[in-house]
């Protein structure tokens, strides 16, 4: 770089400046020579720029550079801007001079354009490139815009950002989908939620939410399976379950209009046209899922989960967001509350966008006497849960909450088919690098 200093990114370069002199700094992402005239696509994180290397207007040393180089190859480039009507923008650059920051190797294992497309396992083993792509650019700064609405809503409604631990030393949840981690000379578990943390820190704040990344064992190998997510995560003292699906209604409403509103290049690079959603979502109970199924020839023993058929059929009648409510107890973690007029039913919901699950949630129990008698029903160590069991002992208030998987829900906004896709850097069964 020596003494240069960008002066512009692409994007703010335009016609009315014809005549002035910039500093550009980007990526290669093509080349053209058409002999007497020489052009170089010069990308950076707002988009791209024609760089025109005339023969008779441009140095020796420029045009030299020029062909030393290759595509994804770092430059810096000071010219000159000229109105161009047939150039992309209407505008180019005439180089000066032109440094050469950072020569990339050959052949590279993807195109950058998005002109070739690759295979998914190929882009994931060359993330870095792939993410250069028009497509996922959009998805990540698809992302940021998302993030930044979920955070916004929260502060505006008086939450509390936490940070809860990821490294337990039991398996405070019960079920077998853990991740075993040596911890000194012990055996600790990666979290799978925050579930228990953000519970009791309703008790010392009232309105938490935390957004982190939690890890399951999943031996699934789907399109919408991970071993490392991003939850987003609610909890609310003096709450309900209905009141906590309220928010969550909210929640979507806000961040798709945000993504509407702000994402309009990114959602045409996607060709996806993103759906306005109104509130309220549809509600039906677990035994009305059934009856609904049912009349579409898919037989489910109530008490059963919903398998991934039920849930297609679902996605096929009911394309936008909607609840589940009612959930047979024993389908749930122990500490949802049951239904006092049928304890065989419990206050937790689901929330489905098409045929997948995104969020789930409902009603805490909040005495502890219930709560051990739900842990013991479901086969689980009351012994493992006794740090989590005293703080009931400090004045726990009724509380309700949801988890929200930031994955699934960019899958959705973002139209894509894998989760893959939308995650940096994925986590599976069958991937641990790069």
């Amino acid at each position: 770089m020596g003494s240069w200093r960008r002066t512009h990114f692409s994007a703010e370069i335009v016609p009315e400046m014809d005549g002035q002199e910039v500093v550009v700094f980007g990526w290669v992402q093509d080349l053209r020579d058409l002999g007497g005239i020489k052009f170089l696509v010069l990308r950076d994180k707002e988009g791209t720029l024609q760089v025109t290397l005339p023969k008779k207007k441009v140095s020796e040393d420029v045009v030299k550079k020029f062909e030393m180089l290759r595509r994804e190859s770092v430059v810096a480039v000071k010219g000159v801007v000229k109105a161009m009507p047939q150039a992309p923008r209407g505008v180019e650059v005439i180089p000066n001079e032109m440094r050469i920051l950072s020569l990339a190797e050959t052949p590279l294992p993807l195109d950058t354009t998005g002109r070739v497309k690759a295979e998914l396992d190929t882009r994931l083993d060359a993330r870095v490139l792939d993410l250069r792509t028009p497509e996922s650019q959009a998805i990540f700064r698809m992302q940021h815009v998302v993030l930044r609405a979920i955070r916004e809503f929260f502060y505006d409604r008086g939450f509390v950002e936490v940070i809860t631990p990821k490294i337990l030393a039991t398996a405070t949840e019960g079920g077998a989908q853990l991740f075993p981690v040596a911890y000194f000379e012990k055996t600790a578990f990666l979290a799978q939620s925050p579930q228990l943390y953000k519970e009791v820190l309703t008790s010392a704040f009232e309105k938490v939410f935390e957004i982190g990344s939690f890890f399951r064992a999943e031996e699934s190998n789907t399109t919408y399976h991970l071993s490392e997510f991003v939850s987003v995560d609610v909890e609310v003292a003096f709450a309900t379950a209905e009141d906590v699906m309220k928010l969550l209604e909210d929640l979507l409403v806000e961040v798709v209009s945000s993504v509407k509103k702000l994402c309009k290049k990114e959602l045409e690079v996607l060709n996806y046209d993103l759906p306005d959603l109104s509130k309220p979502f549809r509600r039906f109970t677990y035994t009305e899922v059934l009856e609904i199924l049912k009349e579409h020839g898919i037989f489910i023993k109530w008490g059963e989960d919903l398998p991934t058929i039920a849930n297609r059929k679902l996605g096929e009648l009911y394309p936008e967001p909607y609840f589940i409510t009612e959930w047979p107890t024993e389908l749930k973690p122990f500490y949802i509350m049951p239904m006092e007029d049928d304890p065989k039913k419990c206050y937790a919901f689901d929330l489905n966008w098409g045929w997948l699950e995104l969020a789930s949630g409902g009603t805490r129990i909040h005495k502890k006497d219930l709560l051990i008698e739900r842990i013991k029903a479901q086969g689980l160590s009351v012994e493992g849960f006794k740090e989590h069991l005293m703080t009931f002992d400090y004045g726990m208030p009724p509380h309700a909450g949801w988890g929200l998987g930031l994955n699934r829900l960019m899958l959705v906004l973002t139209g894509r088919k894998n989760i893959r896709e939308v995650v940096l850097f994925p986590r599976d069964r069958y991937r641990l690098k790069p």
